[in-house]
């Protein structure tokens, strides 16, 4: 079966895994009946809630967003440079090594893309929450890829009109675009389309070596400029006038959508959930066969979540670490700090130490994940244990503790 047959594949399985159980691991996804509604506060605590609110705001979040924002200004300039020597060695300009070297440059510039933005999404919180994530996936739609609309994506952009209109990257559909394609782009090998069904881009695998280059290069850039729009999109409505950086820190003021600043907390708490639905079960059972897959619910290297960059790895530890910052609060108030106030050492303890167990395991890792499924399969289940030891931990220590709701992906979960 065809790599894009089984990406397609996989989106519908991810989807129905948060619905149904597969091999023992369980996802309900069906809302709890109190979700929704407002978080009481815990009467027994004086602790600073607008202290915590303020520290992962402007110290922990913020800091992620701009960071974001910044770096994936640079992949654009990296990009381009690697278009270029593309250019000018089919003009016989330039040598396999100049190119070779500018394309190791601009793999790194996304590399370092997709570092920060691996924190980022574990930050789901305000603009990346809203509108079912669309701002989030049209930064990285994964796992809803494609890399067959990607090489029609090509075609589209070299021609410079789709469906009869001017082509313009905004109106394309996340799958299309975003640092999934980018990927595809810079660190697939392959030349020729990946379309498997009668439906196919006209006439590209006839084309010169160095056509296909440039233009996939070319694309590229747009999907990079893109990429940088969707990021600055996000700093104005995070940090801009009335940006909901400002409305979490307000939160339970007169006329703030949070009644009270526990409400704003839960947000926060929600996006953290990430590491349930994407790290645990999307990046990790899935591929074990925990879930279902497109191998049919057995192990299945090919569904790891970075195929082509081999990255899958440092997705997950950068998903951890930035778990870890929202948790402790870094330097600053965290939820551990609020859960000892209510008198659960208990769990802030063992949340604690069990993201940093599963840190240092993830950072063990010699090879890829997809080498690892094959060769020591054990290992990633124990980094499935030890991610969903801290979700489980999550789902119900934490949120009775802070007196908190589930969100809806998670809501009813048995898992």
């Amino acid at each position: 079966m065809s790599i894009n047959i089984n990406r397609t594949v996989l989106s519908i399985a991810v989807g129905a895994a948060i619905l149904v159980s597969a091999c023992g691991e369980s996802t309900s996804s069906s809302s709890g009946s109190d979700f929704g509604t407002t978080p009481t506060p815990n009467p027994d605590t004086n602790f600073n809630t607008q202290a915590l609110l303020e520290n992962i705001t402007d110290n922990i979040i913020t800091p992620i967003f701009e960071q974001f924002s910044t770096i994936s200004a640079e992949q654009i300039p990296a990009l381009m440079a690697y278009c270029q020597m593309e250019t000018d060695a089919a003009l016989g300009n330039a040598t396999s090594e100049e190119v070779t070297s500018s394309r190791d440059q601009a793999k790194t510039a996304w590399r370092n893309t997709m570092n920060v933005w691996q924190q980022a999404e574990v930050m789901k919180v305000g603009p990346l929450a809203e509108n079912d994530g669309l701002l989030r996936d049209k930064i990285y739609s994964w796992p809803v890829v494609n890399s067959c609309s990607v090489d029609f994506e090509i075609v589209n952009f070299k021609a410079g009109v789709v469906n009869g209109q001017p082509y313009n990257i905004a109106n394309r559909t996340p799958s299309r675009r975003g640092l999934a394609a980018i990927e595809y782009l810079l660190f697939n090998e392959q030349l020729n389309h990946s379309c498997t069904t009668s439906t196919q881009p006209e006439n590209w695998d006839n084309q010169t070596d160095e056509y296909r280059k440039v233009a996939r290069c070319e694309f590229a850039v747009e999907a990079a400029r893109d990429v940088n729009n969707s990021a600055q999109e996000l700093i104005t409505a995070w940090s801009g006038s009335n940006g909901f950086a400002s409305t979490l820190k307000a939160a339970g003021s007169s006329g703030n959508p949070f009644s009270t600043e526990l409400e704003a907390i839960n947000r926060i708490s929600d996006g953290m959930f990430y590491l349930d639905t994407f790290t645990k079960d999307s990046k990790l059972a899935t591929p074990l066969g925990l879930l279902a897959n497109s191998c049919g619910s057995q192990r299945c290297p090919e569904d790891v979540e970075s195929e082509y960059a081999h990255h899958s790895v440092i997705n997950i530890e950068n998903n951890l670490l930035a778990f870890q910052k929202l948790l402790t609060g870094d330097a600053g108030v965290g939820f551990t700090h609020y859960l000892i106030d209510v008198g659960d050492q208990d769990t802030a303890d063992s949340m604690s130490t069990g993201v940093q167990i599963a840190i240092d395991d993830v950072q063990s890792y010699q090879v890829t994940l997809a080498e690892m499924l094959v060769n020591n399969e054990a290992q990633v289940t124990k980094t499935h244990t030890d991610v969903k030891a801290i979700t489980d931990k999550l789902k119900v220590d934490f949120i009775t503790s802070l007196s908190l709701e589930l969100p809806a992906t998670s809501a009813g979960d048995n898992d």
